[in-house]
């Protein structure tokens, strides 16, 4: 996730074709994206963090989209594998920056062929 300034509402963002602007931020608790783009990619997504018994947190990743038009089966064949992937690396790192022992998900055969067929060759990691 790269964006054009600090976390804050307003900040224009995404990662690869995927566009939203931070609709709001509560440092700490959660963040909510709004989607600008692609086309048909309609509703947010956001993480939060919540409290989970006496002493653990949950740190989850919720999206409310509804896609349109071309985006139905994009969505459904290319970026929602990819999103998927996306998020269960961002939670095994959050795992690792809390010292705690990460559940690593291994990426499908599909992921990765998307991948390779998607990633600029002179940004594919060695």
């Amino acid at each position: 996730m790269r964006f054009d300034r600090p976390l804050q509402p307003g900040a224009l963002g995404g990662h690869g074709p995927i566009r939203y602007s931070v609709a709001s931020y509560e440092p700490g608790q959660r963040v909510t994206f709004q989607f600008t783009a692609p086309s048909g990619f309609l509703g947010l997504h956001w993480f939060e963090v919540l409290p989970q018994g006496e002493s653990g947190t949950l740190l989850r990743h919720t999206i409310e989209m509804n896609v349109t038009g071309s985006a139905l089966l994009s969505w459904l064949l290319v970026f929602r594998p990819l999103h998927d992937a996306l998020v269960e690396d961002a939670l095994t790192k959050a795992q690792v920056a809390l010292d705690e022992q990460p559940k690593r998900v291994r990426w499908s055969a599909w992921v990765c062929l998307l991948r390779r067929l998607l990633t600029p060759r002179g940004r594919r990691p060695k």
